[in-house]
C-alpha cells in the first residue's frame, strides 16, 4: 500500500510519457504555449538574460487569493540536469488547467523553465537519446564553479565573501527578493544511485510522502555515499540544506579552509524564511542504491579504492592541462574553464577520501549501497570530467589547432576514455529510467510540499 493521498496519486497519473528531454527552444516554446492557452490565469515575462544574451522566462500563475504565499520553481539550476525543465512545464500546465489544484496548493507561482540556457545548449547532443552511458558522456557539459547558477549567489559572512553573481543568478535573486517565496523548488537531478532530497528545515509530516513517491514509481531511495561526509540526515534519504552560517561555523570548527566561492539558492533565500526543496533523481536505475545489507568489503577499503582512482583521474587532467595551456586557440571556452575547475576539484578529492579511509570511524563494514556508490562515483567522474577535457581538446581541433602537443594530448585522452567507457559498460549494470517516472517524482514532491505548507495535504 502506497499510503499516499488519493489526490497526489491522481496527479502522478497526469504526467505523460516522454521520448526525450527538452532543449532550450522546446522549453521556451512550451512555456509560451501554456501562457497563450491560459491568458486569464498565466502571464509570461522575460526575467533576465544569460551571459551570452539568451532570454530567461518566468511564468506567473496567480492565486484567487490576493494574500496567497508565493512559490518559485525553476528548472536547470545545473545545465546537465534536464528533468526539471519537463517538470516545470508539467507543473505550469496542471496549475493553469486545474483550478481545484491551484486552490489546494494555495500559492501564487513563479515558474522558470530553464535557469541556464547557455549551458543546456551545450548538453543538447544527448537529450534526445539514445540513453546509453557512452552517448550521454560524449555530449555532457557541466560548468565551472564560477559559471554555475546554483553556486554564484553573493556571500558575506565571517571571512567568506563573494560578490560576482552571474546574470542568470541575478535573475533568480530579483525574483526571490521581489516575491519572498514561502516555497522554493530547485529542480535538480543527479546521475546514478537513487532518489534523495534536500530540505532547508525538517518538516516531519512531509518526509514520509517524499520518501514514498519515488518508491511508488519504482525508484529506490539513495542510501549510498552522500555528497559530503558531514551532511546532516533529517530522515531516510532527506538531507539538511543548512543555512550559510551553519555551514560556515561547522567548517571553522573543523579547522578547514572555506572552499566555497559563491553561495547557493538555499543560503540566499534564508533571509526570507523560504522553505527550500531540492529533489535529486538519477537517470539510470540501480536497485543497489537502497541496499543497506553488508557488501562483503570494508568501508575503509571502498573509500581508499575510490581515492586511488580519483587521484589517477586528477593526474591525467592536471598533467594534460599543464601540457596544452600555452598552445590553445580558444583558452576561454566554457569547456576549458570547466576542465580547469574540475581538475582542481579532483586534486583535492582523492587525498581527502584517502585520509578519511584511515580514520577510525571508517573501520567498519560497507553496505552494498555505500560500496556501489563509491565504485560508480569513479565511473561518473571519469566520464563526466574526463569527457569535458576531451570535448575541450576536440574543440581545439575543430577550430584548426593542429599543433603536435594538442594532437598528442587528444590521442592520449581518447585512448583512456575508450578504456573507461568499456569498463563502465562491463561493470555498471545500469538501465535508463523512463523519463515519465523521473518527472513524476519531481512534480509530486513539489506539489506535495506546497500542499503541506498550505495545510491541505490530506484534504
Amino acid at each position: 500500500m502506497d499510503n499516499l493521498p488519493a489526490w497526489l496519486l491522481a496527479e502522478i497519473e497526469t504526467v505523460p510519457a516522454y521520448q526525450a528531454f527538452a532543449g532550450v527552444d522546446d522549453l521556451h516554446a512550451g512555456l509560451r504555449r501554456i501562457a497563450d492557452r491560459h491568458p486569464g490565469v498565466a502571464s509570461l515575462r522575460r526575467c533576465g538574460s544569460s551571459r551570452q544574451g539568451n532570454p530567461l522566462w518566468c511564468l506567473t500563475i496567480s492565486s484567487e487569493k490576493e494574500d496567497a504565499p508565493e512559490a518559485l520553481a525553476f528548472g536547470l539550476p545545473h545545465p546537465n540536469e534536464p528533468i526539471g525543465g519537463l517538470t516545470a512545464l508539467h507543473l505550469a500546465e496542471r496549475l493553469c488547467e486545474d483550478p481545484a489544484l491551484r486552490e489546494r496548493l494555495g500559492h501564487t507561482w513563479r515558474i522558470v523553465d530553464c535557469a541556464d540556457p547557455d549551458g543546456l545548449r551545450l548538453n543538447e547532443g544527448w537529450l534526445g537519446g539514445p540513453f546509453t552511458r557512452a552517448h550521454y558522456a560524449e555530449h555532457f557539459y557541466r560548468p565551472a564553479g564560477r559559471d554555475q547558477v546554483e553556486w554564484t549567489f553573493p556571500v558575506n559572512h565571517g571571512e567568506a565573501y563573494f560578490d560576482e553573481p552571474i546574470p542568470e543568478t541575478q535573475a533568480l535573486m530579483r525574483l526571490i527578493d521581489a516575491h519572498r517565496p514561502a516555497l522554493i523548488a530547485s529542480l535538480h537531478n543527479s546521475e546514478l544511485g537513487g532518489a534523495y532530497y534536500w530540505l532547508s528545515r525538517a518538516e516531519p509530516a512531509l518526509h514520509p510522502v517524499l520518501q514514498r513517491v519515488p518508491e511508488h514509481l519504482g525508484i529506490p531511495l539513495d542510501r549510498g555515499e552522500p555528497e559530503a561526509p558531514d551532511l546532516v540526515l533529517l530522515d531516510d534519504a532527506i538531507y539538511e540544506a543548512a543555512p550559510l552560517a551553519t555551514v560556515y561555523e561547522r567548517t571553522m570548527a573543523r579547522n578547514e579552509p572555506w572552499i566555497f566561492e559563491g553561495g547557493s539558492t538555499t543560503w540566499y533565500a534564508h533571509q526570507w524564511g523560504s522553505f527550500m526543496l531540492v529533489s535529486e533523481l538519477p537517470y539510470w536505475l540501480d536497485a543497489r542504491a537502497g541496499d543497506t545489507t553488508p557488501a562483503g568489503i570494508g568501508y575503509a577499503e571502498a573509500l581508499a579504492a575510490n581515492a586511488v582512482a580519483l587521484t589517477d583521474l586528477a593526474e591525467l587532467l592536471t598533467r594534460t592541462l599543464a601540457r596544452v595551456e600555452s598552445h590553445l586557440l580558444a583558452p576561454t571556452s566554457p569547456f576549458w574553464r570547466a576542465a580547469r575547475f574540475y581538475a582542481a576539484m579532483l586534486e583535492g578529492a582523492g587525498p581527502a577520501r584517502l585520509a578519511r579511509s584511515k580514520e577510525a570511524a571508517s573501520d567498519r563494514p560497507a553496505t552494498v549501497a555505500e560500496a556501489t556508490s563509491l565504485a560508480l562515483n569513479v565511473h561518473e567522474y571519469r566520464l563526466r570530467y574526463g569527457g569535458i577535457l576531451r570535448r575541450a581538446l576536440r574543440g581545439e581541433a575543430a577550430v584548426g589547432n593542429v599543433r603536435g602537443t594538442i594532437r598528442d594530448a587528444l590521442a592520449e585522452v581518447e585512448r583512456r576514455y575508450a578504456e573507461w567507457l568499456a569498463e563502465d559498460a562491463r561493470v555498471a549494470e545500469l538501465e535508463p529510467i523512463e523519463i515519465r517516472r523521473l518527472v513524476a517524482v519531481q512534480y509530486a514532491a513539489t506539489i506535495a510540499a506546497a500542499a503541506h505548507l498550505a495545510g491541505r495535504m490530506e484534504m
